[in-house]
């Protein structure tokens, strides 16, 4: 499913036009990204967790020569998914 069919999905299932569920999907978005730059954890209970967790700079290999590089340091986002959701795909 992709942000479209999404959109569609949640226009059908709530009985809203695309435009205020894609709004509506936007500002989620938004949401979760805004929190998570300032360093905060989002939970959505039995959908899930997002958080972020720090990367630290390593030694890595290029895999066509095999030469060494450097990885830089980074921010990366973690995504856990709550029992709910975790129910539906078992």
């Amino acid at each position: 499913m992709n942000k479209s069919e999404l959109i569609s999905k949640m226009a059908d299932d709530a009985g809203i036009s695309k435009a205020q569920a894609q709004s509506a999907l936007n500002s989620m978005i938004s949401g979760v990204g805004g929190a998570m730059k300032k360093g905060d954890k989002v939970t959505l209970v039995g959908f899930g967790t997002w958080s972020v967790s720090r990367r630290n700079a390593r030694t890595g290999r290029n895999p066509q020569t095999g030469a060494e590089i450097q990885i830089k340091a980074k921010n990366v986002v973690k995504f856990k998914a709550g029992s709910d959701l975790s129910g539906k795909v078992n």
